[in-house]
């Protein structure tokens, strides 16, 4: 899964799970769902959600990769959180893990787990390895490539923590998806899903130039996308986003949901700001046609380098995401 959303990525959108979250990193789409302006969550140069065709994984990598890495804090404070559920997995695998920033994250927090990063896209995988080398944590490393849910059917043995980061919602069947995920627990197994949370902002809704609430409408865009895209997935069955409910459907019992924030305030760095820039790319190229003369003028100005009304130069271009989780054990 090409994650973008491993946070509404800024992420190149596919038809499979695992390239469509890419770490789970990426800024929500509509209410938190990893999406269109992901990262680039690393989301991408692509259009909403699921736009199909030929993607460079190799050029795209490492935007992917340094996209994820904006939102190592939220991460680093849920696996925490988990941590305090499972304290020692033997078993750890990110299931849509794409560059596998956050599955290297897990290698450092649980030091005698074994990890191991599934996804469908094979140049994102070789990153998860080469990243897995830089940091020393090879040893305990291991990659996966196929689809899910039936790619977990090659795992050796049951995992002891299965994290699924806004990978399920690009599966047709969530409940069916659900229910292989649990299957491939071990008893006592706890599976963290990211899905939900709030859309990410990053400037203040009157810019000073163009129509104020700017955010507001294009978060409307993203919403009648990650409609359109899930009603396109093959098998797509509707369900009512209750996750707990839906886990505990699935034959688990739910042990907690929080979610987890992103606050960081202006100014801030110049990767944040290449992330907030990648992110503005990708919806104003996505929907041009969506939008009216007004705000593609405004994001034009959001997005030359020599405006000084720029994501690139302005100083109260912020960054303030919150990602949701939901953990549940399979009974002993």
């Amino acid at each position: 899964m090409a994650h973008a959303d491993h946070e509404h990525h800024a992420t190149p959108s596919t038809s499979s799970a695992s390239s469509a979250s890419s770490g789970s990193t990426g800024p929500s789409g509509p209410a938190g769902h990893s999406g269109p302006a992901g990262p680039a969550g690393p989301s991408s140069p692509s259009g909403p959600h699921h736009q199909h065709g030929e993607l460079d994984w190799a050029e795209l990598g490492p935007l992917l990769e340094s996209q994820a890495e904006v939102f190592t804090p939220l991460n680093e404070r849920a696996l925490a959180w988990l941590g305090k559920r499972q304290t020692a997995p033997g078993l750890v695998v990110d299931a849509g893990s794409g560059p596998g920033v956050v599955a290297c994250q897990f290698a450092e927090t649980f030091p005698a787990a074994r990890v191991v990063a599934v996804d469908s896209t094979e140049p994102l995988l070789e990153r998860a390895t080469a990243r897995a080398e830089r940091l020393g944590v090879a040893d305990r490393f291991a990659t996966l490539a196929g689809e899910l849910p039936g790619v977990l059917d090659a795992l050796d043995y049951p995992a002891d923590l299965l994290w699924a980061s806004r990978s399920l919602h690009h599966l047709g069947d969530q409940r069916a998806a659900l229910a292989a995920f649990a299957e491939h627990l071990a008893p006592g197994g706890t599976l963290a899903l990211m899905e939900g949370g709030l859309p990410t902002r990053f400037l203040p809704r009157d810019i000073g130039f163009g129509r104020p609430g700017l955010q507001t409408r294009l978060d409307a865009l993203q919403e009648e996308a990650f409609i359109e895209m899930r009603t396109a997935l093959p098998d797509t069955v509707a369900v009512t986003e209750d996750w707990p409910a839906l886990l505990t459907g699935a034959g688990l019992k739910p042990t907690g949901t929080r979610t987890f924030l992103l606050d960081l305030p202006a100014p801030v760095p110049g990767p944040v700001r290449a992330y907030v820039a990648a992110v503005l790319t990708r919806l104003r190229d996505s929907w041009a046609d969506g939008l009216d003369t007004d705000d593609r003028a405004t994001l034009d100005r959001l997005l030359d380098p020599e405006d000084q009304g720029s994501v690139h130069r302005r100083p109260d271009v912020f960054l303030l995401a919150a990602h949701t989780v939901h953990s549940a054990t399979r009974p002993l």
